[in-house]
């Protein structure tokens, strides 16, 4: 039976002083996909929350998005952008966490699909699905707010690997 199982790559964490934007880099290709969990310190600030993979800065990204916080939802699109779009948070408290699935992130014949979930018990609830129209491997990951990310905020890389039970 093939299990999947999460391998901890790298960890950042925001402390003292605010930032835009983190990096994680020299990623191997020896995974299946990436996650990135985001627990971002709220504030009225953070703007939008995008991406970019190996600081291509085309426009080479589409999202499709939907939002809701219980008494409304929306959807939308956004296509030919240099960035990858995660969410517009940030007008609540506490933290926020964002969940990013890159799929197949080390395949070099296939563009790049991102899945990524938000939330704030405080604010909404966000999907999220983007494409970066490129066949390279990624090999680093910026995440980028339009404001800053807040001290106490952290960032962990995932790998998955597959990895088969013969007993």
């Amino acid at each position: 039976m093939a299990t999947n199982t999460y391998v901890a790559l790298d960890k950042i964490t925001v402390s003292g002083t605010s930032t835009t934007s983190v990096t994680f880099s020299g990623i191997s290709g020896t995974y299946t996909d990436l996650v990135v969990i985001a627990n971002i310190a709220e504030t009225p600030s953070l703007g939008s929350f995008v991406f970019r993979v190996n600081g291509d800065s085309g426009t080479n990204y589409s999202t499709t998005y939907l939002d809701g916080n219980g008494s409304a939802a929306s959807s939308g699109r956004y296509t030919s952008q240099s960035t990858g779009y995660l969410t517009y948070e940030g007008v609540g408290t506490g933290f926020g966490t964002y969940i990013l699935n890159f799929m197949n992130y080390a395949n070099t014949t296939t563009y790049k699909t991102v899945i990524a979930r938000a939330s704030n018990a405080a604010n909404s609830a966000e999907a999220t699905v983007s494409l970066w129209r490129n066949t390279s491997a990624i090999t680093s990951i910026t995440l980028y707010s339009g404001q800053y990310f807040a001290s106490g905020s952290t960032f962990s890389l995932y790998g998955i690997t597959a990895w088969s039970d013969e007993s």
